[in-house]
């Protein structure tokens, strides 16, 4: 075989419905061209906002006279791991008063899934054959991110595109009907790509399905404080599964609540029954650490360390959480008060409300979508999702008024 060979054998990709309406957006030259595709958080101006507390924290951090880029410790920077976890878990938690979380700084959110699939693909004991259970719709990353480690993903029932809610009779019934001691993927607030998060008393059933069947919770949290604006709230479900002895690893991102996308600041923390197995799996964890990313990056972390571990400038970051996010609420209502009031397009449009953080599944059809990408050139996926984040006052009434448009067919 020659090397050309090689190379021809290499097979075409297959991307996801997000890169390709990407493409499409970046080839269309249209100056009204309006972006609700990406989870990123834009101002009203359409521009990246760079927090004020991030602000503060790159001042400290570069006025300081013993700053060094000398490689991180194999599991990060301890200050930034030990604040997360408190963050994650809270101050009071169980499981860190007794000792019993092992956490390791990752590549943000993608990378602590990553590294906590491949951990759990080599030691946790399967019932059957590696299966982790995904929220359908599917979200695509996650289920990249299995097969590249060898974990099969499956599907539980989470959206009822007829109530535009959560199917939780759906989803309990497969809780209940998967092999005991299955792993299932969950995400801890502001779901994406729905929009739609359980409810406490929700949350409450299906951890006692979980435990009643030994089920392992593979919490992803990438946007705590973006559902409700505060940090403590959105994490309630993680901390009830540890009051609950549920066993339960937890990935962290802060690409989104501090605005650090390119930073790459994440962390992975593993919740284990007892202290007896630390050294095991702390040690495990930075093999893999070490023979994939060598040390993760420090400059991001140490902004988020000094962000954690002051109160004042933890008092202006939960302030910035806070105006993303109504930011993004009222983008809701006043999308909602368009298509209601002005436009009275048909169709319920309550959900548009009534979900939360960066997401929102509209309802509309594929081709209601892909009308909306070719005529009027707002660009969202076809499953109907779209980011609130992309609307602002300067578009949202254009929007408005094509969706209408695209719902009564006459884009």
């Amino acid at each position: 075989m020659s090397t050309l060979d090689i190379w021809n054998n290499v097979p075409h990709p297959s991307f996801d419905s997000i890169f390709k309406v990407t493409i499409a957006y970046n080839a269309d030259n249209h100056p009204a061209k309006v972006p609700l595709l990406m989870g990123v958080y834009r101002d009203d101006d359409s521009r990246p906002w760079v927090l004020p507390a991030i602000k503060k924290a790159v001042h400290i951090l570069s006025s300081d006279p013993d700053l060094d880029h000398e490689y991180l410790p194999i599991r990060g920077l301890p200050e930034f791991t030990d604040a997360a976890a408190k963050l994650i878990f809270g101050l009071t938690s169980p499981a860190l008063v007794d000792g019993r979380v092992v956490s390791v700084q990752t590549l943000s959110g993608t990378g602590a899934n990553h590294t906590g699939a491949l951990f759990l693909s080599r030691y946790y004991p399967w019932p059957c054959t590696k299966q982790i259970y995904l929220s359908d719709p599917t979200w695509s990353h996650f289920d990249a991110i299995a097969k590249n480690v060898g974990i099969e993903p499956m599907a539980y029932p989470y959206y009822d595109p007829k109530a535009i809610a959560l199917d939780v009779d759906g989803f309990l019934g497969t809780l209940k009907t998967a092999p005991r001691g299955s792993v299932f993927f969950l995400q801890a607030c502001a779901h994406n790509p729905t929009g739609i998060d359980p409810t406490p008393d929700q949350w409450k059933q299906i951890a006692e399905v979980i435990a009643d069947k030994n089920h392992f919770a593979f919490f992803d949290c990438a946007y705590q404080g973006f559902a409700s604006g505060d940090l403590d709230t959105d994490a309630w479900a993680i901390r009830y599964f540890v009051e609950k002895n549920i066993p339960l690893l937890v990935c962290q991102s802060f690409a989104k609540n501090a605005g650090l996308y390119g930073e790459r600041v994440g962390a992975l923390h593993m919740v284990l029954p007892n202290k007896d197995t630390i050294a095991q799996v702390r040690g495990q964890l930075s093999v893999l650490q070490w023979s994939e990313i060598s040390s993760p990056p420090c400059h991001g972390a140490r902004l988020v360390s000094f962000i954690l571990t002051n109160a004042d400038l933890f008092s202006e970051w939960s302030r910035d959480i806070k105006t993303m996010r109504s930011r993004l609420i009222a983008m809701r209502k006043e999308l909602h008060r368009l298509l209601t009031e002005e436009f009275h397009t048909p169709g319920n449009w309550e959900h548009i409300v009534n979900q939360v953080g960066v997401y929102c599944y509209t309802g509309l059809s594929p081709d209601q979508s892909k009308a909306l990408a070719d005529k009027a050139h707002i660009y969202l996926l076809d499953t109907g999702r779209v980011s609130i984040a992309g609307l602002n006052s300067k578009n949202i009434r254009y929007c408005a008024e094509n969706i209408d448009k695209a719902v009564r067919g006459a884009l």
